[in-house]
């Protein structure tokens, strides 16, 4: 099989995946796509399983935007770039309010996936997006230590440059305010001038 043969077979497979059972199905995915960009989200809202795609809804809106600002529009980006994500199942709602964050072992479970995209990718850059997509590949305390700068790292036997975004969540200030609102930015400027970003348009 050809790579986009194996992607298509590979997300054949994770579409049928119901190996958490606090996760509410279904498996969101984005275009089986040969890309040297991988986009990893957190997981999906309650609004992707009936919209059929990640960052569908309000969160999306706003990513979009900012990818707008630096030349690629959406249609283009969900047509040439591989969207990925920590984990493919809503989480299912918190009690106090909010999503529920997945559990460690719903993480480690659903990592399998995403490993595999990364060997059958072999991407040149990633871009997490939200600090649970950002911590799988950096230390990560405080976003203010990692946004706004250009990371490299082997990966699964991939030389990768990792260029982590904040969360564009509506419940979220931090990309909205200093030093976030700065340092978001700086981020876009890295990304628009990212060799594979450059390709996009």
């Amino acid at each position: 099989m050809n790579k986009i043969e194996l992607i298509r077979s590979h997300q054949a497979r994770l579409g049928a995946c119901r190996l958490c059972p606090d996760m509410v199905p279904p498996v969101i995915l984005g275009k089986p796509v040969c890309s040297e960009i991988l986009l990893v989200g957190q997981a999906p809202g309650d609004r992707e399983g009936e919209l059929g795609r990640p960052f569908a809804w309000t969160a999306g809106k706003t990513l979009f935007k900012w990818f707008d600002s630096i030349g690629v529009r959406e249609s283009d980006f969900r047509q040439q770039v591989y969207m990925s994500a920590v984990c493919r199942c809503f989480p299912g709602k918190n009690p106090k309010g909010g999503d529920r964050v997945p559990a460690r072992s719903e993480i480690n479970t659903c990592s399998r996936w995403l490993n595999k995209e990364i060997e059958l990718l072999q991407p040149r850059l990633i871009i997490p997006v939200g600090k649970l997509a950002i911590s799988q590949y950096l230390k990560v305390d405080k976003l203010v230590d990692v946004i706004g700068q250009k990371f490299e790292k082997d990966i699964n036997g991939a030389d990768v440059e990792i260029i982590p975004l904040p969360h564009p969540s509506g419940a979220s200030t931090w990309h909205r305010m200093s030093p976030g609102k700065e340092l978001l930015a700086k981020a876009l400027t890295l990304l628009e001038h990212h060799e594979s970003w450059k390709s996009l348009k």
